[in-house]
């Protein structure tokens, strides 16, 4: 159950990897500084010159971890976030301030989201990875039935007596999982798995509706351009340092990543 705790101070966040993003993650903290003047946004970039001169960003440099891609790397701003206030209100970059945000409501210990069972989103989206979910709900010892996907690009973690940590490190420990399993994507799954292990149930709020209100997601992830044969080249190195360090890591703890 999520706890009665309420957050008493907040921040957004968001993840910036890579040029487009840094670009979308700026416009998005024009948008909070006319929408929501008060507010700060915590950014983890590959380049934190680009927001120098960006009075509401606290940017920090994050590299990708994640070995395809960097989806699951929103764990580390949300820890960020959290070292200096009781919530962290997660925003894709790609997100747009359309209205102005109520930031007088409530925020409650645990996580907030927008959400549907688990074995219903993965049997509609990806059958095919379902045995691979079934698998490692067993090996969490939680029943998947009891399981929310959790929609990523607009949810909330507020501090639970220390749940939240425990939360951040099984989202890592569950995505490199499934990463050397070949599933590099679906990073709700990952959360929802993550929530369910430390006993948070998701749940809607009156806080994260405000925020979905005053808010837009542009799904920018669609737009992919072009990339030259030596950018692959690179993109293709980077990935199989990334594949063996994870490798590496996982054999630590043998028996879980393996067996």
């Amino acid at each position: 159950m999520n706890s009665s705790f309420t957050a008493k101070t907040f921040c957004f966040c968001t993840l910036a990897l890579g040029k487009k993003y840094q670009l979308l993650a700026r416009e998005l903290a024009l948008g909070l500084k006319r929408y929501a003047p008060k507010a700060k946004i915590v950014v983890g970039t590959d380049n934190p010159k680009q927001f120098k001169n960006c009075e509401n960003v606290i940017s920090f440099q994050q590299k990708q971890t994640g070995v395809l891609h960097c989806y699951n790397d929103k764990r580390f701003v949300i820890e960020k976030c959290l070292l200096n206030a009781d919530a962290a209100i997660y925003l894709d970059a790609d997100t747009k301030i359309i209205s102005e945000i109520d930031i007088s409501v409530e925020i409650l210990g645990g996580i907030r989201g927008f959400s549907e069972n688990l074995l219903y989103h993965v049997s509609k989206y990806r059958p095919e990875d379902l045995e691979k979910f079934q698998k490692l709900s067993s090996k969490l010892k939680i029943p998947i039935e009891e399981v929310d996907w959790i929609g990523d690009s607009l949810f909330i973690v507020a501090k639970d007596g220390g749940k939240e940590k425990e939360f951040l490190e099984i989202w890592g420990l569950i995505a490199r999982y499934l990463e050397l399993k070949g599933i590099h994507s679906g990073q709700g799954n990952v959360m929802g798995l993550a929530a369910t292990k430390v006993g948070w149930k998701v749940r809607n709020s009156d806080s994260l509706r405000a925020i979905a209100r005053a808010t837009k997601h542009l799904d920018a992830s669609h737009d992919v351009k072009k990339i030259s044969f030596w950018q692959r080249l690179q993109k293709k190195s980077t990935y199989h340092y990334r594949l063996n360090k994870a490798r590496l890591i996982a054999l630590k703890d043998f028996d879980f990543y393996y067996r």
